[in-house]
Order: structure tokens, then sequence, then C-alpha cells
């Protein structure tokens, strides 16, 4: 029948996709790279889809055929599924590319992923970089989505479309010793050691803000760029970090730290961000429907004065 798609061109296809070239594809299928280059041809006139982006001497996949490829590996990987079945080690996996900036919340990246975790058809591939590759993986279709603290840049070459998933209220966070009762809000700004957010950054010039608005000046004992280097500091007792309480929520549920203060007006936003797409990620598309990030609430500090709570978001 006309409606079926030929296997034999959709597996030239995967091997080129592959190889990233058709000489190399050529060689490797034992076949003439005029051969190669009719069949890949009549596949794409099939899908009615270019599935390459033809640059010079090298190939690069069109989003088309980034979801082409995806599906010739599942379905060129029939056997391994089938003895995985048979062994009870399950089917083959459906891919889920996700990039996130180099400095986000851990704990947040896996509050997001939560809802696949354990899934025996899902596979998920985690990137962690800055925020140009990031963008750059994202337009070039290698990732399905990008998880960020910052709105994406404009492009005039690429509609970002970002996704509010989450707010945080942004502490004061130490170790208990560090978070003296009754002390108010701009004697805590100038009297404790701050592990604060780099310059430049939103969250330090929104908290720069509010230590001008107190007419206080704070004592910096550090100044990160990297929220697991300042939930470090601050387990080492080097000083109150500006935080928001998911990066640090397992050492508030163990009493390791205690939040001091909460800092007004001061947010952290969460971020999913994506591109218009022809062909979304399924997967994706149910991660950023709205939900509850239930993060698990802080408890108070191991002291005869508790400090402030946080109530938990439902």
């Amino acid at each position: 029948m006309t409606s079926e798609l030929n296997f034999k061109h959709l597996r030239y296809f995967q091997v080129v996709a592959h190889e990233g070239h058709v000489t190399r594809a050529a060689r490797r299928l034992n076949l003439s790279q005029s051969a190669v280059s009719t069949q890949i041809g009549l596949l794409e006139k099939r899908l009615g889809h270019a599935l390459f982006h033809r640059e010079k001497r090298s190939l690069r996949l069109t989003e088309a055929g980034r979801i082409a490829l995806d599906h010739a590996d599942a379905l060129f990987g029939i056997g391994d599924d089938l003895v995985a079945t048979l062994k009870r080690k399950g089917a083959k996996r459906l891919a889920l590319r996700i990039g996130a900036i180099a400095t986000l919340s851990r704990n947040f990246q896996m509050a997001f992923l939560r809802p696949v975790l354990g899934r025996v058809d899902v596979e998920i591939a985690l990137r962690s970089a800055s925020a140009a590759e990031l963008y750059g993986g994202l337009a070039d279709h290698h990732l399905d989505v990008v998880l960020t603290n910052h709105p994406p840049p404009f492009d005039a070459t690429t509609l970002y479309v970002a996704h509010r998933l989450a707010e945080q209220p942004i502490s004061l966070i130490g170790v208990p010793r560090l978070c003296a009762p009754r002390l108010s809000l701009p004697d805590r700004l100038s009297q404790v050691p701050l592990i604060l957010p780099a310059a430049g950054t939103g969250l330090r010039m929104g908290f720069d803000a509010l230590a001008a608005r107190f007419e206080v000046r704070p004592q910096i004992a550090a100044e990160v760029d990297d929220i697991a280097m300042m939930r470090l500091l601050a387990r080492e007792g080097v000083g109150l970090a500006v935080l928001p309480p998911i990066a640090v929520q397992d050492e508030l549920a163990g009493r390791l730290l205690a939040i001091a203060a909460k800092l007004p007006a001061l947010t952290e936003t969460f971020y999913g961000v994506t591109v218009d797409r022809r062909f979304p990620n399924p997967l994706v598309r149910d991660l950023l429907r709205p939900r509850s990030y239930n993060f698990r609430p802080d408890r108070p500090a191991a002291s005869s004065h508790p400090p402030n709570k946080l109530k938990r978001r439902k």
C-alpha cells in the first residue's frame, strides 16, 4: 500500500543521522553514497518533511528529523525490547531531554522530574550547562525544555516560551547558632555575616535594594554564584545565606539549618523554557501543566526560640 512506510528507507536515515555524514553512512551500509541519498530523499518525500539541514558537507537534523530519529531508534530497538520484556526489564523508553542552568537548585530539578521518575517507559537525559549552551541546544532540537530561574533572552530568530512553574520566597538561612531569636531584620542584616548571590544577578539586586531601604551595610562573608556552594557554606556556619528554602530542604528538615528570617518582597521564580514546535514532546507538555510543587516544610531550629516558619506551598 502507498500509505505504508518503507522501513529500509527509515533504517538508512537512522544510520545517516547517527553518523552525521552520508559518505560514512554509505560505507557502513555497504552502499553507494548516491543510493543512500536517494533513499533519504524518498523518505522525506513520503513523510512530507525535510529531515536534514544540508550545510555544505555537514548534515544537521531538522525538528522533523529529530522526531523521526527518536521513532527510528525505538523501532529498530524492538529486538532488544522483546528480550527485555521476556526478562521483565521493561520496554523501550521514551526520550526526555532536559537542560538545567548549572547553578539551579537540584531540589527544584527533582521536584520538576518527580512525575516521571520511576516510570519504566521514560529515559531522562539531564544536561547541566550555561544558559547560552542550553538555549542553543533547545533551538537545535537537542533539548526538549530548559529549566532556569531567569526569563529567557530575547532572540529574533527563536521564539522562546517561558512557562512559570513555581515561586519561592527568599529567606536568610543558616546554622541554628546564627539564627538568634527576636533580632530585628535590619540588625540581623548588619550584625550577622551573610552569604550573598553574586553581584549583578536579579536576586542580588533585590537584596541590595532591601538593604538600602533599611539603610544598613551588610556584613558580607562571601559572594557566590552557585546555590550548591552557598548551601555548603551555610552548613559550615560561614554566615546566613540568602536562599529559597527549597535549595536546602533536606538540611531544614534535619535541623542542620534553620530559617532566621524571611526577606520581604524577595522571591525566586522557576521557569521551564521551550520553543514553539510542530511536534512537541508529550512528556514535556505533561510536566509543564499547572501542578503543586509540594516542597517539604522546614522544621524549627533546635533552640528555645524557634525561628519563623514558612508555610508549606500547596
